[in-house]
């Protein structure tokens, strides 16, 4: 089962996107909204099987279910990360550094 803190934590998450999401106008259109709603899932669905009620085709589901919506989340990354290569060097993406947060 869960850990209390950390079901407060994924709670406090899905709450602070569903925040952004509403407020953004025109979300439900955009990439990024697609990643937080299939993360979201993801998310929801990790949690029913960390249970371990589920029958085991309804596990099956569940985790093919999982896999596709890992897939769509990683695409999702690997194209902000290419916009991202582009911004920072239109001329050659490729060898554009990788993007480092600055260490504070």
């Amino acid at each position: 089962m869960a850990n209390p803190d950390k079901t407060d934590v994924i709670d406090q998450t899905k709450r602070t996107r569903s925040e952004r999401n509403a407020s953004s106008g025109d979300a439900a259109n955009s990439p990024v909204a697609n990643f937080e709603q299939s993360l979201d899932e993801l998310e929801t669905l990790v949690q029913r099987m960390e249970t371990g009620d589920l029958a085991l085709e309804d596990s099956l589901t569940a985790y093919e279910r999982g896999i596709a919506l890992y897939r769509q989340c990683r695409g999702a990354l690997d194209d902000a990360e290419l916009r991202v290569k582009l911004l920072s060097d239109p001329l050659d993406p490729e060898n554009a550094d990788d993007f480092k947060p600055d260490a504070s």
